[in-house]
């Protein structure tokens, strides 16, 4: 039997953003970082409005096909509960198109207000962490920026085929506690960047050296965001995608390759444009200077946790 929400049940979802990769861990390693999006839901008696506003509100359709939308109607229909109309306000800080993440903390931050009201009609319906992790996904095609916005933390992620090879998979992750010290540095270029684009340019062979050396370095990876923040800059270096990538994003590569130069443990974030610094200090005043003349808008980032959704109880 299907349970219906209650009209006037309304709810609140904050969604943090999510770098992938890190350096060598395609597709697999991923972390949530402290810039997020607030979507609040809202049962109504019948229909849907959409209201969004920052981040991509002139971009993104107000409507059904909207991906927050869809994501609460996925996780609702995951739960057997059904909505008789919905308010969907979202508040977007995320930037779109810049690898960081912005459609997958959509597609969490979806599932997780349906959650937060399939809660409040009966908790034992809820969808536990590894399901949201599991429809979050399937949004996306991949598991490591909605893993990492679901869990928080740091996430090695993985997929299986569950049928035929192009049928549907299985997506999971694990979370991994970051060092206390470690934070986030992000330089957001102007432009934006094509994900589908950047992903047409990796080859469908690698040399076996080049494969190894990326395997090291994201087992590596794992040691140095957990306990050993000074094996950072070995840690995320990379030959599988980031060179690969490297012509169309030529800010980006600069980037990276001037703050490397500097001893710091830049990566493409995700597809890009956006550079990803990691460590235990800030950038020195002299670079953060450059690279905001170059266009860059420089943020300094938690670590991020989960994804948190709420009763809203005026």
């Amino acid at each position: 039997m299907t349970a219906t929400l209650i009209e006037g049940t309304s709810v609140r979802a904050v969604v943090p953003a999510s770098s992938a990769n890190l350096g060598p861990g395609f597709d697999t390693l991923g972390l949530a970082l402290g810039l997020y999006d607030e979507i609040t839901v809202t049962a109504v008696r019948s229909g849907l409005a959409v209201r969004v506003d920052g981040e991509g509100a002139s971009e993104v359709p107000w409507g059904p096909s909207h991906l927050v939308v869809r994501a609460i109607e996925r996780g609702l229909e995951a739960a057997g509960v059904w909505a008789n109309g919905l308010e969907v306000v979202c508040h977007n800080r995320i930037p779109h198109s810049r690898g960081l993440g912005s459609s997958a903390s959509a597609a969490v931050g979806g599932l997780s207000a349906a959650n937060a009201l399939v809660a409040a009609v009966d908790p034992s319906l809820m969808l536990a962490p590894d399901t949201l992790v599991q429809l979050a996904s399937e949004f996306e095609g991949h598991p490591d920026n909605a893993s990492a916005s679901v869990l928080g933390g740091a996430v090695v992620s993985w997929s299986r085929e569950v049928g035929p090879p192009e049928g549907p998979r299985h997506f999971a992750a694990v979370r991994l506690d970051v060092h206390p010290d470690l934070g986030a540095t992000v330089l957001i270029p102007g432009e934006k960047s094509s994900t589908a684009h950047t992903r047409g340019l990796l080859p469908d062979l690698v040399p076996h050296r080049d494969a190894a050396f990326t395997a090291s370095r994201s087992a590596l990876a794992v040691v140095a965001l957990t306990s050993r923040p000074d094996l950072l800059h070995l840690a995320t270096e990379d030959r599988l995608h980031q060179p690969y990538r490297a012509e169309a994003l030529p800010t980006t590569t600069r980037w990276v390759r001037t703050l490397r130069d500097h001893g710091h443990a830049a990566t493409v974030s995700g597809a890009g444009p956006t550079v990803l610094v990691l460590g235990t200090e800030s950038l020195s005043a002299d670079l953060r200077t450059q690279a905001e003349d170059d266009g860059m808008t420089v943020l300094e980032l938690d670590i991020a946790d989960a994804v948190e959704s709420s009763l809203v109880v005026d």
